[in-house]
């Protein structure tokens, strides 16, 4: 979809715009929690979308769906690591 008016040109004096941020110093074990409760949501809300959608998107959403849920489970394992090492550390 072509936008009606295009973005205004950036000033090199400007800096970007930050809408949001992650907290310095939240320990590692906590944000990959929150990272794979994200990534379960992102997957339960595609899946649900999905079977509204027709057979070929349905199939694309599902591929997407398929994409969020390796991500969770990298996270978890990575989350598995962590929770170790502090528990030996």
């Amino acid at each position: 979809m072509i936008k009606p008016t295009p973005n205004p040109p950036l000033d090199s004096n400007d800096a970007p715009v930050v809408l949001l941020r992650v907290k310095d110093g939240i320990p590692t074990e906590d944000l990959l929690i929150n990272l794979t409760e994200t990534l379960a949501s992102a997957h339960a809300l595609t899946c649900n979308f999905a079977f509204e959608l027709d057979s070929s998107r349905r199939e694309g959403a599902l591929g997407v769906a398929q994409l969020i849920e390796v991500a969770r489970l990298l996270a978890e394992r990575v989350l598995e690591g962590v929770e170790s090492a502090t528990a030996t550390g």
